[in-house]
């Protein structure tokens, strides 16, 4: 397709019958064209590298961009000695993270970065050794020094500032991730972070898999969210092969999904009442999230329905769904009195009300996604404006709110919570009849493919480079996390330290969902 976008004429070419478009430039252009995007109010999604050497390539940056057109994913192929490429967190500074752990998995420079930090290296690899590589030796990765490595936290100096380091190691069994607030009293001057503790090898562990075993391992990026990576792994897959999935199948695939999400809004809901000392709130959410999780074992073999969306298909079709639709209308019931509660609870409102602030014209410069995207008039829902089947026939009704704090959050996830009821009663109703899966071949060819899913947290993005013996080449999982932890660092500024569990709640992002 011939397009214009700015002053920039595009070539685009489509994936298939959905809303993504390819795109090849050069790194000359590549600042133009992520400026055009901004200047429409685009966002930028994801950004990765890869090493094609070994099969007669060069090193590519790979970019996705939200836009007027649809998703775009853009393509630069780079030097194979200087693998280099402008900078782009200057117009999108939700590259700044991927940009460096681009740099420190691939040895990819962003030309005219500010922060050229390491992000995820933690002193584990020698300086010239990236994981990522084809060429790469494991034996090298002990090579570091495996002590401190002098990470460059930035100072806050002045009368009356002090530093209160937090992590990685926390009092709870939750992840990991380094927390250095500097503060005057209690309030809060800033807040940096540094995560990448939970760096697992997940995009090295992918390279040989074969095709069924790569969906396990996607369903496991983050546990959470287990339903949209795998999804989205599999419409990559389905996608970079021209597999035509059945309807029902879909339809299952997004019963899963949403069921995902009302778990994840209950345990939420749940947690943000115990922050608040509302004690009552969060067993009674959990006393919901129990019994839903158990539904989900009862309906499909297991709690969290891991490994049951898989190439092709979908590996469990219940012979009954009537047990589904009932606890959808009693939890609905439920969780209305609930809110009613948390609504009209003063003590509650006032921990809720002005904190954890996120101003909408911050949120759109930063590029803040997801549910906590759409609480600061972020108006995004890959369901909504890119939706693929059987979303497409659905009609979800996406929420958005204005004040973006910490009861924007909450409210969003009451709304949310209530529509993917709706949606789980109309897909069991129209839940048409068919097989579940259909055959996945990929012996003989050299196919790519991206899959999108909007997660309960955000949007999901896996990347997939199926090589000619049918196993995987490169698999890039992305998780919104990647945008939304600096916006965190934001929304605690002027607050007061107690106030950061609530704060940090609301969002409920993922580490190991962008450690890899």
């Amino acid at each position: 397709m011939e397009t214009r976008l700015g002053d920039l004429e595009l070539t685009l070419t489509p994936q298939g019958e959905d809303a993504l478009w390819r795109f090849s430039l050069t790194p000359a252009r590549l600042p133009s064209f992520a400026r055009a995007i901004r200047d429409e109010g685009g966002q930028l999604l994801a950004l990765w590298g890869s090493d094609g050497r070994p099969s007669g390539g060069s090193f590519a940056l790979d970019t996705v961009f939200l836009s007027s057109l649809g998703l775009i994913w853009a393509r630069c192929a780079l030097d194979t000695d200087r693998p280099a490429y402008p900078d782009l967190a200057g117009l999108f500074p939700q590259a700044g993270r991927m940009q460096r752990a681009t740099r420190d998995l691939l040895g990819i420079v962003a030309e005219g970065a500010e922060d050229t930090r390491k992000w995820l290296r933690h002193d584990a690899w020698a300086a010239d050794v990236y994981p990522l590589r084809k060429d790469f030796d494991a034996a090298a990765a002990s090579a570091g020094g495996g002590g401190d490595d002098g990470y460059a936290f930035v100072r806050v100096a002045g009368e009356g500032v002090h530093e209160i380091p937090v992590g990685p190691i926390h009092a709870g069994v939750i992840e990991p991730g380094h927390f250095r607030f500097s503060v005057v009293g209690e309030k809060v001057l800033r807040l940096e972070e540094r995560l990448g503790y939970t760096h697992k090898g997940i995009e090295k562990r992918f390279e040989g898999m074969d095709l069924v075993t790569g969906a396990r391992l996607a369903g496991r990026v983050s546990g959470d969210s287990h339903s949209a990576y795998a999804w989205a792994y599999c419409q990559a897959v389905e996608a970079a092969l021209g597999v035509a999935v059945p309807a029902r199948a879909l339809w299952l695939r997004a019963l899963m999904l949403e069921m995902e999400r009302v778990a994840n809004h209950l345990g939420d809901l749940g947690y943000l009442g115990n922050d608040v000392a509302l004690t009552f709130g969060f067993n009674q959410f959990w006393r919901l999230k129990e019994d839903w999780l158990r539904l989900g074992a009862q309906l499909f073999g297991h709690r969290y329905l891991f490994d049951h969306i898989v190439p092709g298909g979908v590996a469990v079709d219940p012979p009954s769904l009537d047990p589904l639709r009932v606890a959808c209308v009693r939890l609905h019931d439920e969780v209305a009195e609930l809110r009613s509660i948390y609504d009209e609870h003063a003590g509650v409102q006032d921990r809720f009300a002005h904190t954890g602030t996120v101003r909408p014209d911050l949120a759109a410069r930063l590029g803040l996604a997801g549910l906590a995207g759409r609480a600061s008039g972020q108006a995004w829902d890959l369901r909504v404006q890119y939706a693929h089947a059987p979303y497409d026939q659905l009609d979800v009704r996406m929420a958005t709110g204005l004040r973006g704090d910490v009861a924007a959050r909450v409210e969003l996830r009451f709304v949310e919570l209530a529509e993917s009821l709706r949606l789980i009663g109309e897909i069991v109703r129209r839940l048409p009849a068919g097989p579940c899966r259909s055959e996945v071949c990929a012996h003989g060819q050299n196919a790519e493919g991206l899959g999108w899913v909007e997660g309960w947290r955000g949007p999901v993005l896996v990347s997939v480079h199926i090589g000619t013996d049918g196993r995987l080449e490169r698999v890039h999982p992305h998780d919104p996390s990647w945008q939304n932890w600096p916006l965190l660092e934001l929304a605690i500024l002027g607050n007061i330290v107690p106030d950061f569990p609530l704060i940090n709640k609301s969002f409920n992002l993922s580490y190991s969902g962008q450690d890899l």
